[in-house]
């Protein structure tokens, strides 16, 4: 860490290892936070954004005030994101849809679709709004459907495109998704449960065993065996940033590493299943993962330019309020009829809500919340997770690709 003076302005500067220290620091202090502010527990607010949020309020003070400014070294913060979303490949296994049967694929075909056209709103209203397609597609969803990190991964790769508050836009965006969707899923599942007067159905019509494919195993794992999770996690980052290069090249586009890496990782744990190369452990590889994402958010979120929202935020407001709406209703007059129009179908309409504007954790707040009043759903509880943290990237993710090849411009020669 050093210090000088640059324009008049007091600037610390902040090494790798600072940085990488006080990104840990502000998750931890997130986490305080949020036990003692009941409005983030509620919402689901990722202790990383809840840290780092306090932080950049900080370096918003220092940059009204001209008093004084952070330069960060955030060296780290790329490869973060590249094993956080490399352990989200890792956890997508094929027994899934197998074992889900036609129920799982049906809503898992839904999800895909609520992508589309989420890309479709965003692109559509962006000429109308004054926006560029790159934060109109941070708005649509990369963050409706991939929340805060893919928020900030896709943030990253239009920053290196040219479009500077690439990152700001999309933790702006993933935050107010979040909060939305905790807003509207439960009234919505409410509606449909009440004014089709339905109850739970007890009978058992789904393979239960599907619940245990992501799993510990319950038996201690040697050094070895951590060492070549942790391997399998490394070697699929290397290749995966390979083939995302390659991919790049091809396409003509910056493409984002972490897409190939993802990828990669669930080839990789779909070909171990059958040939046992290593112990998999989920709970490690998932431990892993939360650990890097909430390094990898706060890092992104303490050093976000809050003041470059200003002049981008009522555009925003716009594409985002129309993301929402379109997915209530979608979610009320189609979704329900197409899961069967019964009680699951409501519990279900609510996880979509959940993780179709905000993130997996909210869907589970939105299933938890009517299930407590109304009675369980073992299919929503079983299905909905599933789908929201995995299947969905395998369609979600190559037409959010098309769209930025298709419609956003690089503004770098």
């Amino acid at each position: 860490m050093s210090f000088e003076m640059i324009e008049s302005v007091f600037t610390i500067n902040v090494d790798m290892t600072m940085t990488t220290a006080m990104a840990a620091v502000l998750l931890v202090f997130g986490y305080f936070i949020k036990t003692k502010v009941y409005f983030l527990e509620k919402y689901c607010i990722p202790a990383a954004v809840v840290g780092g949020f306090m932080f950049m309020l900080i370096t918003w003070i220092g940059h009204m005030t001209g008093s004084f400014a952070f330069s960060f070294n955030t060296t780290l913060q790329s490869f973060f994101m590249l094993a956080f979303f490399t352990t989200v490949g890792l956890g997508a296994s094929v027994e899934l849809l197998i074992k889900g049967g036609k129920l799982l694929v049906v809503y898992w075909l839904v999800a895909a679709f609520v992508s589309i056209v989420q890309n479709v709103i965003g692109v559509g209203l962006s000429n109308i709004v004054g926006l560029e397609k790159a934060y109109a597609l941070l708005c649509s969803a990369i963050t409706m459907i991939g929340g805060h990190g893919a928020g900030a991964a896709y943030g990253l790769t239009f920053e290196e495109m040219g479009y500077s508050s690439g990152q700001l836009v999309g933790a702006a965006a993933a935050t107010f998704g979040l909060i939305t969707s905790v807003m509207v899923g439960g009234p919505v599942a409410r509606r449909l449960i009440e004014k089709n007067n339905l109850k739970p159905d007890l009978s058992e019509n789904l393979d239960t065993s599907i619940t245990e494919i992501n799993v510990g195993t319950g038996e201690s794992l040697s050094g070895l065996d951590v060492i070549k999770n942790v391997t399998a996690i490394l070697v699929a980052m290397a290749i995966g940033t390979i083939v995302s290069g390659w991919i790049g090249k091809l396409i003509d586009m910056s493409f984002p590493t972490y897409v190939g890496a993802m990828f990669i990782a669930m080839i990789l744990r779909n070909v171990n299943e059958k040939t046992a190369w290593y112990k998999f452990d989920f709970p490690l590889v998932d431990g892993i993962g939360n650990v890097t994402l909430g390094l990898y958010l706060s890092i992104a979120m303490m050093t976000l330019r809050m003041w470059e929202l200003m002049d981008l935020a009522g555009p925003m407001l716009v594409i985002l309020g129309a993301q929402v709406l379109f997915l209530v209703l979608f979610s009320y007059f189609i979704v329900f009829r197409v899961l069967g129009s019964n009680y699951d179908a409501a519990v279900m309409c609510a996880g979509l809500l959940g993780h179709g504007l905000g993130a997996t954790p909210t869907a589970i707040v939105n299933l938890s919340a009517v299930n407590d009043r109304y009675g369980m759903s073992r299919k929503a509880m079983m299905i909905v997770p599933i789908v929201g943290a995995f299947l969905v990237d395998i369609i979600y993710q190559p037409q959010t690709i098309w769209f930025i090849k298709t419609f956003v411009e690089s503004l770098v020669q």
